[in-house]
């Protein structure tokens, strides 16, 4: 029974060779710790019951110790995001009432939309994305227009 064993740690094996976690691995490990307790105990429910067991336990233990070590990139804003933050300057007035407004914010042309309004050639500042319009707020200090 030890071949049926090696045979499941090896394509456990191979599975975590192509995955970017860390997780089949320790279903590999306990297929081999299967093998061993299978050169001793010929019961394939105990062996069974000890692969199940040990890659839970090995799964189980070694997640926080995985995630200490292994990092993980921070997520980056791309695209639209990436102008939640940026400042700019008010092209049109922004009228909180009926929410028209534009904005330039790094070079590109915006509907805006605010919760007071906002004169002509103000400074503003991202603060959300609604729809296909930014949510900006009036910002006092100078801009650094992208």
């Amino acid at each position: 029974m030890w071949q049926f064993w090696l045979i499941v740690a090896g394509i456990c094996f191979i599975i975590e060779c192509f995955t970017l976690g860390f997780f089949v691995f320790w279903f590999s490990v306990g297929a081999i710790i299967a093998l061993a307790v299978s050169l001793f105990i010929s019961n394939f429910l105990v062996q069974a019951f000890t692969f199940v067991i040990s890659s839970s336990l090995l799964l189980l233990l070694t997640k926080p110790l995985m995630k200490k070590f292994v990092k993980t990139p921070k997520t980056k804003a791309t695209n639209v995001y990436s102008i939640i933050g940026k400042e700019g300057i008010v092209l049109e007035d922004i009228d909180s009432i009926n929410c028209t407004g534009k904005v330039k914010v790094k070079g590109e042309l915006w509907s805006a939309i605010a919760d007071t309004d906002i004169e002509k050639d103000s400074k503003i500042r991202v603060v959300a994305i609604n729809g296909v319009k930014l949510k900006v707020q009036k910002v006092s200090t100078p801009v650094n227009i992208d």
